[in-house]
């Protein structure tokens, strides 16, 4: 069965190669299409150059971008940890997916000025797949740059010491594959070609989504779509395996397995495409020109901290999480330093992080620990 999506005659590299691809392989799975429509190299959608993806001039918006307040209650609470750990001469803060770095900047300069002794233990690991998001970041965080170090997490296989890995809206990210229960079996979504246009295909599942499927116990019912993203597995798990010791935190937006698989909007999966704060109907059109995204799965990220040897300390909404971290507290203080006119903007900004329809609300936050050897 093939469900056909218009695309745009064009001569587009990627889309070119797409095509090429599967004329000579036959149809790939989703999650290869999506890693390539994100993260080519030369025409990914993160990738890119000078292209804008965050804030009003583009596709979506993100934490950090909405108030200062983010990055600053984010400092008192790795702090808070610091101490926790038993205040290490040494210590790591690893970020996942950093972007142009406006989160570590407020991260470190936080640390700075108001915990000199974490500060001056911290290393900060930027880990940012776009050449050009981490040139940028290497010049925002050029007054931090003995304090920093550009590094892809995939590529450390040593311990990092005791430490933070961070993640803030990057499991959503992530490439995934999609299955649907059709006839009474379980189908793989995967990506074919027409002569103008890319289509779904469906195919048998290989043996890692069906042994997946059964040991979560994902049970479709007829016509049902829902997507398994293994990167999120395997990103906890390479995360867990470099900490000696310390915290995973992640941040996005997502539901319990239960909820996911039940909700009926969600009866077709939670497969989005974005641009210009738009939905985009046709995900499989114009590849590397969308943003493109699924609803975490928080039961799967829990699953595989547990088997990686982490323990969950805590799993709420985002706004809940800021205000008990001290959001409030970071606002005062700095509305104090500031003229009537900044306190205004930064009160203004704050109200994204605490009010119950607000951005941070639609977010959760997930903390897992990885102990001390023996101390399980």
């Amino acid at each position: 069965m093939a469900i056909s999506i218009d695309l745009e005659t064009q001569n587009d590299s990627l889309t070119s190669r797409l095509r090429q691809r599967i004329e000579r392989e036959g149809p790939m799975s989703f999650c290869d299409w999506m890693s390539a429509a994100l993260y080519d190299g030369r025409d990914g959608y993160y990738c890119r150059a000078n292209r804008v993806r965050q804030g009003r001039a583009g596709d979506y918006r993100t934490a950090p971008e909405s108030s200062p307040l983010f990055a600053a209650t984010f400092a008192r609470y790795f702090s808070s940890l610091y101490f926790q750990l038993g205040e290490p001469s040494s210590w790591s803060l690893c970020e996942a997916g950093a972007g142009s770095g406006e989160f570590a900047y407020g991260v470190l300069a936080a640390l700075k000025t108001n915990y000199p002794q974490v500060f001056a233990a911290t290393t900060y690991l930027i880990d940012e797949v776009s050449a050009d998001a981490r040139s940028c970041a290497a010049d925002r965080l050029a007054e931090f740059s003995t304090q920093t170090r550009f590094e892809r997490l995939s590529e450390i296989h040593q311990p990092v010491g005791p430490g933070i890995i961070f993640s803030n809206e990057l499991i959503d990210a992530l490439p995934v594959h999609r299955v649907a229960f059709r006839s009474g079996q379980l189908r793989e979504l995967r990506v074919g070609i027409s002569p103008t246009r890319f289509i779904w295909v469906e195919c048998a599942p290989d043996q890692r989504l069906e042994d997946h499927c059964r040991r979560a116990e994902i049970h479709l019912k007829e016509g049902q779509i829902t997507e398994v993203n293994f990167a999120a597995e395997d990103f906890v798990a390479h995360a867990a395996s470099i900490l000696e010791r310390g915290f995973v935190i992640t941040v996005d937006y997502g539901a319990e397995r239960a909820e996911l698989l039940n909700a009926p909007h969600r009866f077709q999966g939670t497969l989005r495409g974005f641009h210009r704060h738009r939905l985009v109907e046709d995900v499989l059109s114009n590849p590397g020109e969308r943003d493109l995204t699924t609803t975490v799965d928080w039961t799967q990220i829990l699953e595989a901290g547990a088997v990686a040897g982490l323990q969950a300390l805590r799993f709420e909404r985002l706004d809940q999480f800021l205000l008990d971290a001290g959001l409030l507290e970071e606002l005062e203080t700095r509305a104090g330093q500031l003229t009537d006119a900044q306190a205004l903007r930064l009160r203004t900004s704050a109200r994204e992080m605490i009010m119950p329809h607000g951005l941070a609300a639609s977010f959760q936050i997930m903390v897992q620990q990885k102990p001390a050897a023996g101390c399980y």
